[in-house]
């Protein structure tokens, strides 16, 4: 199964859940980015895509706020394959606190 994980700048959350479960889950496919193209774009992260909402079998967001601003920009045809984590941006990249999260709220 294909799944991506989006958070605002794909820099801290969605890009470490990215690592976190590409490392545990080998036989995943696993991908990750962003809503903000401009941060994306300053940060060097990948940006949301049609062709990485198409890819994925399923999608996970940080906050409501991403899922909203994927049937704003993409409409509402990825809606059945997204899970809202709850997770709020305050985490550093590969933070414990953030793992920890993670682990109890994804199911791969």
């Amino acid at each position: 199964m294909n799944h991506l994980f989006i958070c605002s700048a794909n820099k801290q959350r969605s890009k470490t859940a990215e690592d976190y479960f590409a490392a545990h889950y080998p036989n995943l496919k696993i991908q990750s980015a962003g809503t903000n193209l401009r941060l994306c774009r300053q940060e060097g992260t990948t940006p949301l895509s049609e062709d990485l909402l198409q890819w994925a079998d399923c999608i996970w967001v940080m906050e409501s706020r991403h899922r909203d601003h994927i049937k704003k920009s993409f409409g509402s045809n990825y809606y059945a394959k997204i899970t809202v984590l709850h997770i709020p941006d305050h985490y550093p990249y590969y933070d414990p606190e953030l793992l920890q999260l993670l682990e109890k709220r994804v199911s791969l």
